[in-house]
C-alpha cells in the first residue's frame, strides 16, 4: 500500500525560493573581486537568479548541459549555484588550483559549453582556451565598467547578460533525481573523477546541515561565513544550507589572509565559519600578533585535513571559539561525519572532550559506515579494529561521471563507496582516521598524488627510483618528502630535481625536501614499501616545518 503524501520534488531552487519568501530581508554580504563590499538580500538574489536563468535560455543552454564556473566566494557565484541548476543545466565548479592539464581534462571530460569566470582567472583561461574545444564562450563575472580587454573567444559580460532579462522566469518542473552540479576530485592517481550530484542529494544534505547535531548546526540565528572555496565541493554545502534556514551569508571573496578574514568575521558579526586548517593557522597568527578578538564567532567547522589538537585548544581557551571537526570527500556530498559531542560527554573532563573533538567526528543520520579488512571482511565498531571506510547514503555518489573503470575499482559488490581512508569506529559512532589505503598527501586540504609526483621525478635521466611520502607539517598538515635513488655515477642534486619538476607539477606539489638514499625498501612483489619508508623517516623533520 502506498502512502497518501504529496510528492513535491526536492530541488535546489526551492531552497532559495524559501529564503526569498520568508527571509527575504536577510543579507548576503560579499567582498567583490573588484574590491568593494557588496550587500543585497535573499529576495534580491532570487530575482537576479531568475534573470540568470533567462540568460542561459538566450545562450541556448539545454537541459542537462554542463555550465562551468571558475570563481571565488561571491554573490555572483551564489547566483550561478542556484540559477544553472534551477534552469535544468548542471553547475560544474572548477578548482583553479588544479594543475593546468587537470583543468583542461575536466573541462573537456565534462563537455562544458560555457565557463563563467571571475576577473582573477581571465589570464589563466586565455592561456588554455585553445585546448578547451568544447567551450563555446566565456562569461566574465563583472560589470561593463570593469570588463577587461581579453582574447577569450565569445567573451560576454555577466551584468550585461542579466540586464537584458526579466526577473519573472518560471522555473521548469525538474525531477529531484536530475543532475544539479558536478565536482571533480583529484584525490587519486590518474585523471580527475567527476561526482555528479542530484537536486535531491543536495537538498537532503542541506537539511542535515541545519540539524543541531551537525558540524554546521545552522539556523536562522546564525551569520555564516564559508571560507572553504565554493569551487571546493560546494563550500561543503554551506551556501545551500544557509538558504535552507535563512541564515545571513557572508562571502569573503579572494582575500583569505588572516587580517582580511578577521575584518569580515568581525564587521559582519559572523557566528559560524568553515574552512581547512591552513586558513585558521593564518587567522590565529594574525590574532596573536594584533591582539584582536573574535567576540561574535561561536563555532568553526574544520575539515579537509586532520585538525591539530593544539589548534582546537588555542581557539577554545584563548578566543572562546569551538572547533567542530567533520570528515568527508567530494564523493560524500561532502560532509559524512559531525564532530559535535553527545549529551553523555558534556560533563567529562576537558581533556576527554579534547580527545573526542580531535577525532574525525561521529556518524550522523543519513550516512552508513562500515570498515573492512584487506579481504573485504567487515570489522567491528569497537574502537580497536581498523579497516578501510566504505560508506553509502542519499548524498553519497553511486558511480563516477562517465568513468566505468574508476567506478568498478572503487565500489564494492554491494554498491558501497570505498573511501581509501583507514579508520577505527567506536560504539558511539566516533571515527578515528588512522591511515590511507592509497599513498596520498593532503596539503592544506588539497590532495597531492605521491605516484604522480614520483613518476615526474623518475622521468629525469639521472633518477633510478623515487618515492614520495607525507611528512607532518605544522601549517599545511602534510607536505611531501621525495626520496630518490640516483642512477650509477650520477651527481644530481636536490636543486636539480626541484628545477626539473618545476614545469611538470603544480607549484604547491613541489616537495618540501629531497633526500638521496642508496636503495629504497621493496616488498616481496617488488613494489616500494611505503610502510617501511615511513618507518625509516619517522623521526625526520622537514626543514620547512622548523622555519
Amino acid at each position: 500500500m502506498q502512502g497518501l503524501m504529496m510528492g513535491s520534488p526536492l530541488v535546489t531552487t526551492s531552497l532559495l525560493a524559501y529564503a526569498a519568501t520568508y527571509h527575504g530581508d536577510v543579507e548576503i554580504v560579499s567582498r567583490s573581486v573588484e574590491g568593494p563590499i557588496h550587500r543585497y538580500t535573499y529576495a534580491e538574489c532570487y530575482k537576479r537568479t531568475q534573470r540568470l536563468a533567462g540568460a542561459l535560455a538566450r545562450l541556448g543552454i539545454a537541459n542537462g548541459d554542463r555550465v562551468a564556473t571558475m570563481a571565488w566566494n561571491t554573490y555572483r557565484h551564489l547566483e550561478l549555484y542556484f540559477g544553472i541548476a534551477g534552469y535544468g543545466a548542471v553547475c560544474h565548479t572548477i578548482n583553479p588550483r588544479l594543475f593546468h592539464d587537470q583543468i583542461e581534462y575536466i573541462v573537456n571530460h565534462a563537455a562544458d559549453r560555457f565557463i563563467f569566470l571571475d576577473l582573477s582567472f581571465v589570464e589563466l583561461l586565455e592561456g588554455m582556451q585553445d585546448k578547451l574545444g568544447c567551450v563555446e564562450g566565456f562569461v566574465i563575472m563583472t560589470d561593463a565598467a570593469h570588463m577587461p580587454e581579453t582574447t577569450l573567444r565569445n567573451a560576454l559580460c555577466y551584468e550585461d547578460l542579466l540586464a537584458a532579462e526579466t526577473d519573472d522566469f518560471e522555473w521548469p518542473d525538474l525531477d529531484e533525481r536530475a543532475a544539479s552540479s558536478l565536482c571533480y576530485t583529484s584525490g587519486t592517481t590518474g585523471n580527475p573523477k567527476g561526482a555528479l550530484y542530484t537536486h535531491r542529494a543536495t537538498v537532503l544534505h542541506s537539511m542535515a546541515a541545519c540539524m543541531h547535531d551537525h558540524t554546521m548546526s545552522l539556523s536562522s540565528q546564525d551569520t555564516a561565513m564559508p571560507v572553504v572555496p565554493m569551487f571546493h565541493v560546494h563550500a561543503w554545502g554551506l551556501p545551500y544550507a544557509a538558504a535552507t534556514c535563512g541564515a545571513k551569508l557572508v562571502l569573503p571573496g579572494a582575500k583569505l589572509d588572516g587580517e582580511s578574514l578577521h575584518q569580515m568575521l568581525v564587521s559582519e558579526k559572523a557566528t559560524f565559519t568553515a574552512g581547512v586548517p591552513t586558513l585558521w593557522f593564518g587567522l590565529l597568527d594574525y590574532l596573536e600578533r594584533s591582539g584582536n578578538r573574535l567576540d561574535d564567532l561561536e563555532r568553526m567547522g574544520v575539515g579537509g585535513a586532520a585538525v591539530p589538537l593544539w589548534l582546537i585548544r588555542q581557539f577554545d581557551e584563548n578566543y572562546d571559539v569551538e572547533i567542530v571537526q567533520g570528515w568527508g570527500m567530494t564523493e560524500t556530498g561532502p560532509v559524512a561525519t559531525c564532530g559535535t559531542l553527545k549529551r553523555k560527554f558534556q560533563d567529562v573532563s576537558p581533556e576527554e572532550k579534547y580527545e573526542l573533538r580531535a577525532k574525525a567526528g561521529r556518524i550522523p543520520y543519513g550516512v552508513e559506515f562500515k570498515i573492512v579488512d584487506d579481504d573485504g571482511n567487515a570489522q567491528p565498531h569497537d574502537g580497536e579494529a581498523s579497516g578501510e571506510i566504505f560508506v553509502r547514503g542519499p548524498w553519497i555518489i553511486s558511480a563516477y561521471f562517465n568513468d566505468d573503470e574508476a567506478t568498478a575499482a572503487t565500489f564494492d559488490a554491494d554498491g558501497w563507496f570505498g573511501t581509501g581512508d583507514v579508520a577505527t569506529i567506536d560504539g558511539e559512532g566516533y571515527v578515528q582516521i588512522t591511515d590511507r589505503a592509497k599513498d596520498l598527501i593532503k596539503s592544506g586540504g588539497e590532495w597531492i598524488s605521491s605516484i604522480d609526483l614520483e613518476n615526474a621525478a623518475v622521468a629525469h635521466p639521472d633518477v633510478a627510483e623515487a618515492a614520495a611520502i607525507a611528512m607532518a607539517h605544522p601549517r599545511w598538515g602534510e607536505r611531501p618528502l621525495l626520496v630518490i635513488v640516483r642512477r650509477d655515477d650520477a651527481e644530481i642534486t636536490a636543486d636539480d630535481i626541484q628545477t626539473f619538476l618545476a614545469d611538470k607539477v603544480a607549484k604547491w606539489w613541489l616537495p618540501d625536501d629531497i633526500t638521496f638514499v642508496d636503495e629504497l625498501p621493496h616488498t616481496a612483489t617488488g613494489k616500494i614499501s611505503k610502510l617501511t619508508l615511513r618507518q625509516q623517516f619517522a623521526d625526520y623533520n622537514l626543514p620547512t616545518a622548523e622555519a
